[in-house]
């Protein structure tokens, strides 16, 4: 990418243009008359649509047509298991969640163990399986249906999907996949191979699926939707997110290697608040004085984009806090603490589902209605 930023589905970096980032990607715009037939559809507002957050789509028209017509669709979202999960990794799985219970979806959720053993040098196998199994319970914490979920770990379940994965790579040659996700000779032949495994449980059922996503992983989505119809299947379909920016700035995304950067799912309050206080960058000025005589601003206001695009669910207070920030009437040091206060709420009620989600692991993964069909069914 040039214009001072790149995106790929491994990083992201710089101040990213988002409108320049569809043309680029080749997506659609989320239009304000698409975004409320979906609200329509859901039975339900949800303010990361209402405020554009998920902002970028490829034929999610098509998959409001197919609900209409009383044909269902399925959702897929997975994780690349690093290390801990951040706030930004929750977004997703929440949007995921909300998707599945307005609309009755089957889930499926891929641990991606093998792709980020094949791209970490400094990750061993072992640690990645590790990761797997501790970032299950986070995704678990979301709501999940247990009974229409199914997450599955890819060096456990590679057996049942390995047919499928020869049939999809077969018809991908390593020109398009080098052009699109700038492979080089150096890289190992593993992970020129992985992108047939992510694409896969796209093609789970022969319903379309839905993919939310950030939109770093679309590379992905239109290789599927060259090669899906030529193996009997429908083209995928995706609704983008932006990033939820670090704590440093608006600058790349948040990461779970720079832990100035993030909150992570398992942080206490007392982490939280110190994390926000030294850590989180600010739109306000220099002084008190001259903040209540300019204002903030909170297009670059870190607390404040938190806010917006998951933690404060009312819109009448959003614009509240705004405009107060724009006028000087509320203070950099006090928009931190609207933030550490409905963080630290946030992530206490995810904890308390994440204890819980230790008892229901074999149910998501191997007993539960959508995971026993999975064990069962060998693609072919």
């Amino acid at each position: 990418m040039d214009e001072g930023y790149s995106v790929t589905p491994w990083s992201v970096s710089g101040v990213v243009d988002y409108d320049k980032l569809i043309k680029d990607f080749g997506t659609q715009p989320i239009t304000p008359d698409l975004k409320e037939r979906l609200l329509y559809l859901a039975g339900e507002r949800h303010h990361s649509i209402e405020r554009g957050i998920y902002y970028s789509h490829r034929d999610l028209d098509a998959v409001l047509n197919d609900f209409e017509k009383g044909n269902k669709f399925f959702l897929y979202t997975g994780r690349g298991p690093s290390g801990p999960m951040h706030i930004g990794h929750a977004i997703q799985f929440y949007m995921t969640s909300w998707l599945q219970k307005r609309f009755g979806a089957n889930t499926y959720i891929q641990l991606t163990d093998d792709e980020k053993y094949l791209e970490e040098k400094n990750e061993s196998l072992e640690e990645t399986n590790k990761w797997a199994k501790d970032n299950i319970l986070d995704i678990i914490a979301a709501g999940f249906d247990p009974e229409k979920t199914f997450i599955f770990q890819d060096t456990e379940y590679i057996g049942n999907i390995y047919k499928l994965a020869v049939k999809v790579a077969r018809k991908i040659n390593f020109s398009v996949v080098r052009a699109v996700f700038g492979f080089t000779g150096e890289t190992n032949i593993g992970f020129s191979f992985y992108p047939a495994i992510q694409i896969v449980p796209s093609l789970f059922e022969k319903n379309r699926c839905l993919i939310p996503c950030a939109i770093d992983q679309d590379p992905f989505w239109r290789l599927q939707r060259d090669i899906a119809e030529s193996l009997g299947y429908k083209k995928a379909a995706a609704i983008h997110s932006k990033f939820l920016p670090p704590l440093t700035g608006i600058a790349g995304k948040m990461s779970a290697s720079a832990p100035e950067t993030a909150i992570y799912l398992t942080d206490t309050a007392n982490e939280i608040r110190k994390k926000i206080w030294k850590n989180a960058f600010t739109g306000g000025k220099a002084t008190i004085e001259e903040h209540r005589r300019f204002g903030g601003n909170p297009d670059v206001d870190v607390p404040y984009l938190w806010l917006e695009m998951f933690f404060e669910e009312s819109s009448a207070r959003l614009k509240k806090i705004r405009d107060d920030y724009v006028a000087g009437k509320l203070l950099s040091g006090e928009m931190k603490e609207i933030l550490i206060e409905k963080v630290t709420k946030f992530i206490e009620l995810h904890q308390q589902r994440r204890e819980k989600a230790r008892e229901l692991l074999d149910t998501f993964m191997h007993s539960g209605k959508l995971a026993k069909l999975m064990w069962d069914k060998i693609y072919s």
